[in-house]
């Protein structure tokens, strides 16, 4: 430590240099990083979905799902298997372990899919990887005053797609709703039946005359030459002349056909999903950002380019329906006036206790530099700019200011000591010194405050490990400006007083006035300490007992002027019934003043992420008015506007936040029989309708609608020389469109597909009365050959750990949870459940148990790593323990200020409790650090006691002075903000409060008793 003194002392140019070089290195470190809204959490969940057109949801679950769980279930590092089969499509989820290597297990998921066989109209299964980065960052709805949708796909396709992939950060463009042209062909079947020609006959001559195929190079005499054979064709007339033999050509008076005499053909266009926005057709258009990009800066780039194109694209219209940069651009721009406001006044604090402004200069310099210097490394690390981050350094300003205000104030101090035998040089490192120990072990002690969450793991372990990480780099930043910088600086800007002959004539060395009121009234306290003692520990357990009052919830909600409603279509509910439905509901919220952008889209198969289990419902997405007020008393009204629709679908406003769920009560209900299942799921959501703490309860049961199983006879069959297949193909109207082939048409490939018009029966009965016709040339009906079973059928069937599982959900409308989850789960107690049936806690309370759970025993981790640190500090465990005393009185002010402020026990409140494990204990090492100090050159106990608290009050008072200080700007900031919220400045600030006046009376105490005790006698030992 003398080594690094000297060097700075005689380098202070050099000193100076690098400051400037740190400051200017963070600043650029910081434009550069990437920014975000939370960290880039890797989520360890791989889906797999299949498509199989025509399948019932049982037909799935039997025949997909459960086949696709055995065998991924036993695959190494996976928790949890979900499955979810709805009609036509398969969904499984596997969750794995944290820490798992996710391209290693999505390729075992490939190699163990591989041996199970799958039904024959079943696709492919599609295998993603669950990431932050694969959502996109940016959408819009594009929409035309001039073009039709078909004009407007091809100006999005050609034009508009094509521009947002050429800018630098963008991964991928999609594009939906867009109008897709085919070519069909309807065949004439009465025709082809009379010239004997089957329709595979067609398919096959058509594959194999529209071909094209390289011969690779011949090796003429004069040259090598590349031969290819193009029958490819281009035109649809090219496709009406394709060549048909006839087989015998006797009935016919060529021995062929072209397909256009037997088949009609003609260019088609479909929209693939409805699309709108504010009434008009439109087109969405998403973007997904590269791994490396920042996304504020891909954001803004997309949205110039997206003005650009509508001033330059005639009756172009881009509304933005989604934008991830908005609220990272508000969160730094909020969590910057934070800082800068904090920083402000823990520079007035400091200033009004030392009352210079040189010594204020000196000290507020390791608020920027520290910062920046922390920005420096995590850049390195390549950590982005996010609210852990942001929060992080917003709740550091109070902290990082600490450690050079002790090695300031002890130089100022000494600075002015009549009897200061040193100066110059010698007195500022002497200072520096002397101080060195009590910031070094309260450095570390804050910093291992933070070292358990690094081991927590979980979503929970990655949310908070770039928190912890900012704070521990600052901390350290922090550490060496207060050993370097602050010594240099202070020689320079003190270097008249150091240096004058006659600096101590004309200083009175007397302690303020504040000082010797505290001095008195200390040497009070500690000759009636039971008296103390009972007034704090009766403090201690009135705070306890706010508890129950204050409650408890998971973390604040960001309010966002924005809904998600959905609309999932009953069961057999027509396409023209959805639309009709839909389109009332669209045309009232246009009709509303608060609402801008009305953005609808119908069986797009981004439906099927929002929750609806189906692809042919509507999500309507409104984005409203930023001045809109009482944006809850608004949802409550569009909610209850949609209860009351006479709509046989079901219509749900869906909470889409990016934040973590915190208002939803919910439970997962799982059960060996679907029946049973059911029967408790209905008693769970009758409880919890009945409480007064929940509304809006619902459940994933999912709609039951009447199932025939049409059972054919193997004997019947044969008599009539048919099969099962060919009556399913029959009566299927979803089997999927054969591409029969492609054809080029304006440099585009378009698909040619066969069309057959199938008139769906009117109801059953007419189902049973559709026409087979047999090989042999009779005619019977369906009625005639099948035996038919009645039954019913869920529209979704949902399993997990090999049982089926439904979940009841509601709003919470307490701010405690707790209230709400105790009076439910009291009724759950008097249920009686059928056999099998399991209930487990889901969404918030299982999310909220697992948060305090974790933070718990990285508090109880942390108060052990503390105490060991101390005991290596101090050579010895006593002092260390009489510090830890410290720590129970903080929640003496925290739950008291929270109870005045009506803030509820959250996730945000258990970080500032940990916090304020390392920030209290600070301010105990200095007046314990000197107390000992004080003891070993020769003082008594009592007389070290009241010297080392009247000389570190100032230090103290300063430290958490400016700490609160910095933490004000966060209590009146209404809208929460996740973790880094005001219910986490008001524990700091209430709990600091409370363990700084404590500690100045409760640690002097339980320190001279346990000395006591224990014989504990330093000032003999330095004697000896």
């Amino acid at each position: 430590m003398n080594g690094i003194l000297r060097f700075v002392l005689r380098n202070k140019l050099a000193v100076w240099l690098l400051t400037f070089i740190f400051l200017g290195t963070g600043i650029y470190s910081t434009s550069k990083m990437n920014m975000e809204t939370i960290p880039d959490i890797s989520i360890p969940v791989i889906t797999v979905t299949t498509v199989y057109p025509g399948a019932t949801p049982k037909q799935v679950m039997e025949e997909i799902s459960e086949p696709l769980e055995k065998v991924v279930a036993n695959l190494e590092g996976v928790l949890n298997v979900y499955s979810n089969s709805y009609a036509n499509l398969s969904n499984v989820q596997i969750e794995f372990e944290y820490g798992i290597d996710l391209v290693n297990a999505e390729r075992e998921i490939k190699s163990a899919i591989e041996q199970i066989k799958l039904p024959d109209h079943a696709e492919e299964p599609n295998i993603t990887q669950v990431t932050i980065n694969a959502f996109p960052i940016l959408a819009f709805s594009i929409s035309s005053e001039t073009e039709d949708i078909a004009e407007l796909t091809t100006t999005v396709e050609e034009i508009v797609a094509p521009k947002f992939e050429g800018i630098d950060g963008v991964a991928s463009v999609s594009i939906s709703g867009q109008h897709v042209n085919e070519i069909e062909l309807h065949f004439n079947e009465e025709k082809m039946a009379s010239l004997g020609i089957t329709e595979e006959n067609v398919k096959q001559m058509i594959q194999s005359s529209n071909v094209r195929v390289p011969l690779g190079l011949f090796p003429f005499q004069d040259e090598e030459q590349s031969i290819v054979i193009d029958g490819k064709v281009t035109t649809i007339e090219g496709l009406k002349n394709i060549v048909i033999p006839i087989t015998p050509s006797q009935i016919y008076p060529y021995p062929f056909v072209t397909l256009g005499e037997i088949a009609t053909i003609h260019f088609v266009g479909k929209v693939e999903s409805v699309s709108r926005t504010n009434g008009r057709e439109a087109i969405t258009l998403q973007i997904v950002k590269a791994q490396d990009a920042n996304t504020l800066e891909v954001v803004k780039e997309a949205k110039a380019l997206a003005n650009e194109l509508t001033s330059s694209v005639q009756g172009l219209i881009i509304d933005v329906t989604l934008d991830q940069g908005a609220p990272i651009e508000q969160s730094v721009r909020t969590m910057l006036n934070k800082a800068f406001i904090g920083a402000v006044v823990a520079i007035v604090v400091i200033l009004f206790f030392l009352r210079d402004i040189k010594s204020t200069l000196i000290s507020v310099i390791s608020i920027p530099l520290s910062l920046l210097i922390a920005f420096m490394i995590l850049y390195s690390l390549d950590i982005t700019l996010n609210m852990m981050t942001l929060g992080a350094m917003t709740i550091a300003i109070g902290r990082v200011i600490d450690d050079s205000i002790v090695v300031v104030e002890n130089i100022y101090r000494r600075l002015h000591l009549r009897n200061e035998p040193l100066y110059g040089r010698a007195l500022i490192s002497s200072a520096t010194i002397e101080m060195f120990k009590p910031i070094l072990s309260s450095t570390l002690v804050t910093i291992a405050v933070f070292l358990p969450l690094v081991f927590v793991g979980g979503m929970i372990g990655e949310l908070f490990l770039p928190f912890a990480l900012t704070i521990t780099f600052a901390l350290l930043a922090s550490l060496l400006v207060a050993i370097t910088v602050v010594p240099a600086f202070s020689h320079s800007l003190f270097k008249k007083k150091l240096y004058k002959e006659n600096r101590v004539t004309g200083h009175r060395s007397t302690k303020s006035m504040l000082a010797k009121y505290y001095r008195k009234f200390l040497n009070w306290t500690l000759n009636h300490k039971l008296i103390t003692s009972f007034v704090a520990f009766l403090l201690l357990v009135a705070s306890l007992c706010l508890i129950p009052i204050l409650g408890f919830s998971f973390l604040p909600t960001e309010e966002q002027k924005m809904l998600y409603i959905t609309y999932t279509p009953d069961p057999g509910e027509t396409e023209d019934t959805i639309l009709q439905n839909v389109s009332e509901v669209e045309q009232e919220m246009m009709a509303r003043e608060d609402v801008e952008v009305v953005q609808l889209s119908i069986g797009s198969s981004d439906n099927m992420m929002m929750g609806m289990g189906s692809n042919n419902g509507a999500l309507m997405f409104l984005i409203f008015n930023e001045e809109t007020e009482n944006f809850d008393e608004v949802t409550k009204e569009i909610e209850n506007y949609l209860a009351n629709l006479d709509h046989s679908g079901k219509w749900k406003n869906q909470n889409f936040n990016m934040s973590v769920s915190n208002n939803e009560l919910s439970y997962t209900v799982y059960g060996n029989d679907q029946v049973d299942l059911e029967e408790a799921v209905m008693q769970i959501e009758d409880i919890m309708q009945d409480s007064k703490y929940v509304k809006d309860v619902s459940t994933s049961l999912a709609e039951r609608f009447d199932e025939y199983t049409l059972k054919v006879n193997q004997q019947t069959l044969l008599q009539y020389h048919l099969s099962a297949a060919q009556i399913a193909y029959l009566l299927n109207p979803h089997m999927p469109e054969q591409v029969l082939t492609t054809i080029e048409k304006d440099g585009e490939d378009v698909n040619v597909i066969i069309r057959k018009d199938k008139i769906i029966p009117q109801n059953f009965e007419a189902l049973l009365q559709t026409p087979l016709s047999t090989p042999t040339g009779s005619v019977v009906t369906i009625g005639d050959i099948v035996e038919v079973k009645k039954g019913t059928v869920a529209n979704t069937v949902s399993r997990s750990k090999g049982k089926f599982y439904a979940t009841v959900s509601g709003t919470i409308t307490s701010k405690d949870i707790t209230k709400a989850s105790t009076e439910v789960e009291e009724r759950f107690e008097k249920l009686k459940l059928p056999k099998g049936v399991e209930i487990e806690a889901a969404g918030v309370t299982k999310d909220m148990e697992e948060a305090f759970v974790k933070l718990g025993l990285a508090c109880l981790a942390a108060v052990a790593i503390v105490y060991f640190i101390l005991v290596v500090t101090f050579s010895e465990g006593l002092a260390p323990f009489a510090i830890l005393f410290s720590l129970p009185f903080t929640v003496i002010g925290a739950l008291g200020l929270l109870w005045i402020f009506d803030e509820t026990i959250s996730v945000s409140v258990m970080m500032g409790l940990l916090m304020l494990i390392g920030i209290v204990v600070t301010n105990a090492i200095v007046l314990v650090d000197r107390i000992v100090h004080m003891e070993y050159d020769g003082m008594k106990m009592r007389e070290a006691i009241l010297e080392a608290g009247s000389t570190r009050l100032r230090p103290i008072l300063m430290t958490a002075i400016a700490t609160m200080g910095a933490l004000i700007p966060l209590i009146f900031e209404e809208e929460g903000s996740g973790l880094i919220s005001k219910g986490l400045a008001i524990t700091v600030i209430g709990g600091l409060f409370s363990s700084t006046v404590l500690t100045l009376f409760i640690v002097p105490i339980v320190y001279e008793s346990l000395s006591r005790l224990f014989g504990k006698n330093r000032r003999a030992i330095r004697l000896d």
